[in-house]
């Protein structure tokens, strides 16, 4: 009997589950979009409730589509979308608010209050990040002071936090397990990367509880066991990472230097620095990459809030296209974007700028500029943002970047990788498989059952789709990165 895995892809905007099989190939995908929430400007919810109906309802369609049930699943792998918050009860088995997704800026004051004290340079030694509203600690802490009886209740030992791996994996054992892994918990500002527990140090700074804490495991190891009715047999939860650190698995970025762009809502760059974590000198994030047996590895990371989701934008908020899939198209329609720059600031600036306060600027317009032109500029503007990360994560590593590996949704758009790998002067290699995220999942899961044997077989899946190889005038290029740190100036706050 053929067996399968299965990925549980939890994302910002949607929910997915994907089975894969031995090779490595998808057999069935199953997607679910679910409600996003402002409900002041620089503030992102998600309902928790909804992430897991979502969740769920996928799993169902995955693997009916194919005509398999548990006994058919090897083990499950979940990624997630990291750092958004939740927090719930354990006697009612519901979240206390809404979770604070990553996106969410309202705790950037508090976090100034932290530098201001003097932090910085603690902060970053124990857990590799800089402080930031991006992080789930100042999000705990802000719905214990929040919602009412929450603190009280969180001292009594009655609440429980969770990223979202944790509470998909507390739904689907239906509260039997309360856990995540070493590469969630480096996303807290709570961890500490380098024994790898929480920093007590740092629970006491936020006035957050131990006992609300899910337990570390590795990234690649059972668990847990299903108990929900989806599945008719108990299913091990094998491997869990959060979503940046499985794409870069499921590109086979296993060796030191190797380096990943995800372009998703936001894009993530990454890069594998080995089994010790070397603390960036260029505002980059130093994360841990995933945990296998007794081995870690960590990472560089830049991160940029808004990557494909200015697309979104262009839909939604300025309507020059009726579907996502439509701005290459518009977009080629001109040879360049005109002089036109677009800083996607819609929440902020993250690396290597970390400015919250930052908002979206558009600078060059002419008369002469079209719709065409603003959505080249939007393209460019996450590739200037991915340039800027690289050149930064160059400067740490004191040596060049040879390649760049792709994923992600936008990844597709052949125009956007083109002119990276133009900006880049070095080529874009973009795989067969594009759903990294869910794969890395997969495989970190099928390790730990032993679906797969290691990591050597899994290396020879992996297969180039299109490589794009820098072609463009130098001098061109040159003046752009000029025009978009001009952009950038004036967008910055501080």
């Amino acid at each position: 009997m053929e067996q399968y895995i299965l990925a549980l892809d939890q994302g910002t905007t949607s929910s997915r589950t994907v089975v894969f099989d031995h090779n490595g190939q998808i057999k069935s995908v199953a997607q679910k979009e679910f409600k996003q929430y402002f409900p002041k400007p620089g503030w992102v919810e998600h309902d928790p409730n909804e992430i897991w109906s979502s969740q769920a309802s996928t799993i169902a369609e995955a693997i009916s589509a194919i005509d398999i049930n548990g006994l058919d699943i090897a083990g499950i792998g979940i990624t997630n979308q990291r750092e958004t918050t939740i927090v719930w009860d354990i006697d009612t088995e519901e979240p206390i608010y809404n979770a604070i997704v990553w996106q969410d800026r309202r705790t950037a004051e508090f976090c100034d209050k932290l530098k201001a004290q003097g932090l910085v340079d603690m902060i970053r030694e124990k857990t590799g990040l800089i402080i930031d509203a991006y992080f789930s600690g100042t999000k705990i802490k802000w719905i214990l002071d929040n919602v009412p009886g929450a603190r009280k209740r969180a001292e009594q030992g009655k609440l429980r936090f969770g990223n979202v791996d944790s509470w998909l994996i507390w739904r689907l054992t239906r509260g039997e397990a309360h856990v995540t892994d070493v590469t969630n918990a480096s996303r807290t500002m709570l961890f500490n990367i380098h024994d790898l527990k929480w920093d007590e140090d740092l629970l006491k700074l936020l006035d957050i509880p131990a006992s609300m804490m899910p337990e570390v495991k590795s990234s690649s190891e059972i668990m847990a066991h299903t108990k929900t009715t989806i599945f008719a047999h108990e299913v091990p939860i094998a491997g869990v990472a959060g979503d940046q650190q499985a794409a870069l698995f499921g590109q086979m970025c296993v060796e030191p230097g190797a380096i990943k762009n995800t372009y998703g809502t936001g894009c993530f760059v990454m890069l594998n620095i080995g089994d010790k974590p070397i603390l960036s000198k260029n505002n980059l994030l130093t994360t841990v990459a995933w945990k296998i047996g007794d081995t870690v590895n960590y990472a560089l990371e830049g991160s940029i809030y808004v990557g494909g989701s200015v697309v979104q934008w262009l839909r939604d908020g300025l309507g020059i296209i009726k579907s996502s899939s439509e701005v290459e198209a518009l977009a080629s329609t001109v040879p360049d974007s005109g002089g036109v720059y677009f800083v996607p600031a819609l929440t902020g600036l993250a690396a290597p700028y970390w400015d919250p306060y930052a908002r979206g600027t558009i600078v060059g317009i002419t008369r002469g500029t079209t719709a065409a032109h603003i959505a080249r500029a939007a393209l460019d503007g996450i590739a200037f943002q991915t340039y800027d990360i690289a050149q930064a994560m160059a400067k740490d590593m004191n040596h060049p970047l040879t390649e760049l590996k792709v994923d992600g949704g936008a990844s597709r758009n052949n125009l956007l990788m083109q002119y990276q790998a133009n900006l880049l002067g070095i080529k874009v290699v973009r795989p067969k498989i594009t759903e990294t995220t869910a794969l890395g999942a997969a495989y970190l899961a099928g390790l730990a059952v032993g679906f797969w044997k290691d990591i050597d077989e899994l290396k020879k899946q992996w297969q180039v789709e299109r490589t794009f190889e820098p072609a463009a005038d130098t001098e061109e290029i040159e003046n752009a990165k000029k025009g978009w740190a001009n952009a950038i100036s004036r967008t910055l706050t501080k």
